[in-house]
């Protein structure tokens, strides 16, 4: 591409009003969904990942954590529906890794579209996964006997603050992605996020089991605030304002934080 293009790139960029944008990012989100239908497996994690988490923790782990896995159902579900926003975002980074390795975004430089459209339908895309997966992971405990004592807009609410959580966590896993050498890498690094968050939090189990210096750590993981906050509102039990609260403030920071420095890698590269 010769310097004068790339001029004209931008200035063409700089004119895409937010209608245009709009109008990209529904392109590019479509595009981002045939790519799905063109390769099923990267559903994958969204669709069995509930349905395998709950069977396992249930049915091999339930009996041991709790003595009874009927009340272990009311427990978890509600704690695994609060992470699952977070664990598809990670898979976010992985995704935009692979597009700069194959070329793709070199493909993106070429078009008259809006360089935020690409990040935006990301997102987009992503918030659709985790949509699917929630209610895969809702279905499958009503199935199993969980029941929802509260009502329709209270489990609205535990979704909407699951994904707005993981939404947030989609800007570190884009940073990740565009920082990384390789898709490998990405989701190494992801795992190694996760993996402490995920276990070291009152989602699958009360904190109060744990040693002093683990329920320190459990007390500043968001996740314990995200699986509490979707427990409180399906259940009808416990402190609803006050976890909501934490998992809010810790979105707007994350957010705050990492979508400038994900932004500002994607122009670097870009």
């Amino acid at each position: 591409m010769t310097t004068a293009t790339l001029a004209a790139a931008r200035v063409e960029d700089t004119r895409i009003g937010l209608a245009g944008t709009i109008r990209h990012v529904g392109a590019l989100t479509r595009r981002n969904l045939m790519r799905i239908k063109a390769d099923p497996e990267s559903m994958f994690d969204a669709v069995l990942m509930p349905i395998i988490f709950t069977v396992l923790f249930v049915y091999v782990f339930g009996g041991a954590i709790s003595k009874d896995p009927d009340a272990y159902k009311q427990y978890m579900i509600p704690g695994l529906l609060g992470q699952t926003g977070m664990t598809l975002a990670l898979a976010v980074g992985t995704g935009l890794n692979s597009d700069f390795q194959t070329g793709v975004m070199d493909r993106f430089r070429t078009l008259p579209i809006g360089r935020a459209s690409v990040l935006l339908s990301k997102i987009v895309a992503e918030t659709l996964r985790a949509l699917l997966s929630s209610a895969i992971l809702l279905g499958f405990g009503f199935i199993l006997g969980f029941e929802l004592k509260t009502g329709p807009l209270e489990l609205l609410a535990a979704v909407g603050l699951s994904l707005v959580f993981g939404m947030s966590i989609v800007w570190i896993s884009m940073l990740l992605g565009m920082s990384l050498g390789s898709a490998q890498a990405v989701q190494g690094v992801s795992m190694l996020v996760l993996m402490p968050l995920q276990f070291g939090s009152s989602i699958f189990a009360p904190t109060d089991t744990m040693p002093g210096w683990l329920q320190a750590f459990t007390k500043v993981n968001p996740l314990s605030a995200l699986a509490d906050a979707a427990r409180a509102l399906l259940n009808g039990q416990g402190a609803v304002a006050h976890p909501v609260m934490v998992v809010l403030i810790w979105s707007v920071v994350t957010t705050a934080i990492f979508a400038p420095l994900a932004v500002a890698r994607f122009r670097k590269r870009t």
